[in-house]
């Protein structure tokens, strides 16, 4: 059954397409250019990619673990099939809890400055083989400090590793949802403001939104926007509009996720006209089950309203992705024209923590690939 109502959503979604393309060859005369659709080997050699909602430690490949195991002096024992399994969820994750158990074991080789200095470094030598041009990345200070190491530590090491990175990385500091850690997140906020600069960029709320709501944390964005901090918000994900709605106002221009937003039609319209960029990641939302299909995702619903979406990767490793897969995803279910592909690029450039320099610089080779 559930294979039977997949194909209808594709037959329904192909013939929508099908359908608004006709009306849009219509109004606009049969000597009107076409869209260009996009093809997966384009997508593949696009070379201008960027992800800005990315975790360290849902990204730790096996062979980047068993690394850092060495370095932390940590000796595996595992086969790499197990550690495959540890690492990343299945096709058929239950939901969020086995999803987030993925996180156990990548953050037992984080916990030394070397081993999180060599992480970053790693990952962004991956992220250049697939084609990036720009990445931030994400992680939480306190999730770092296991063998003692202080948050200070924590981010100075994620700082030698993004200065040796082989593409530029901005670092965003994460907060963690929670009712016994509001000193730490405060240390996390001030730290941020202390070295923000060319890699630390931003701070984050992650966690369980349903759980622990944003208003509980309004402090901290006070605090950040008092620092000068930049900051964005994970809401609209296991939670509903009304969490995106709390992000909102705590003064965030950018929301994690947030693809629930469109339970709430006022606010995907004030989404649009405020400006507000959404960092989308479809594989992840549908490990946790927030969508059944990738054909439910509101890609083109977003698009067409004219909400600022991204897409992203989230955890590359927990969720067996990365951007170009990501892309690709949404090109199977809906037919991706090259200038939504680029339009969506030229928001990531746009809605980043980097610099106006590096923006430029990125733009330019965004104009170059998708002329």
């Amino acid at each position: 059954m559930k294979k039977f109502m997949k194909w209808v959503l594709v037959l329904v979604v192909t013939l929508s397409v099908g359908f608004l393309t006709g009306c849009a060859d219509d109004e606009n005369g049969p000597d009107a250019p076409k869209a260009q659709l996009i093809t997966d080997a384009e997508l593949a050699d696009l070379g201008c990619y960027m992800d800005l909602h990315l975790h360290l430690d849902g990204s730790i490949s096996v062979a980047n673990y068993k690394k850092l195991a060495a370095i932390s002096g940590i000796e595996v024992t595992q086969s790499d099939a197990e550690l495959q399994n540890a690492l990343q969820v299945p096709d058929d994750c239950k939901d969020l809890n086995e999803y987030l158990k993925r996180f156990d074991l990548p953050l037992t080789v984080l916990q030394t400055p070397e081993s999180i200095e060599e992480s970053v470094v790693l990952l962004a030598d991956e992220l250049k083989q697939l084609g990036y041009i720009y990445a931030e990345i994400r992680y939480a200070p306190q999730k770092h400090r296991n063998q003692g190491l202080t948050q200070r530590e924590v981010i100075e090491a994620t700082i030698r590793g993004a200065k040796r990175s082989a593409i530029p990385v901005r670092l965003i500091l994460c907060c963690m949802r929670g009712d016994e850690n509001h000193e730490e997140n405060m240390e996390t906020v001030e730290l941020a403001g202390e070295y923000l600069g060319d890699e630390v960029a931003a701070i984050d709320l992650a966690g369980a939104e349903a759980l622990y709501p944003t208003p509980n944390f309004t402090d901290l964005f006070q605090r950040a926007q008092t620092l000068g901090v930049p900051f964005t918000i994970h809401a609209g994900e296991a939670d509903g509009p009304e969490s995106v709605k709390a992000a909102l106002a705590c003064g965030t221009k950018r929301i994690g996720h947030g693809v629930r937003s469109k339970e709430d039609s006022d606010l995907v319209k004030r989404l649009a006209e405020e400006g507000i960029t959404l960092e989308c990641c479809p594989k992840s939302n549908l490990d946790t089950k927030i969508f059944a299909y990738i054909e439910e995702y509101p890609f083109r619903y977003y698009l067409e309203q004219g909400v600022h979406i991204t897409i992203n990767s989230d955890n590359m490793v927990v969720s067996n992705t990365n951007v170009i897969r990501e892309f690709q995803r949404l090109n199977a279910a809906f037919q991706l024209t090259k200038e939504e592909v680029k339009t969506v690029l030229q928001n990531s450039v746009r809605a980043s923590f980097a610099s106006e320099t590096l923006k430029a610089t990125l733009l330019q080779k965004i104009d170059e690939r998708l002329p």
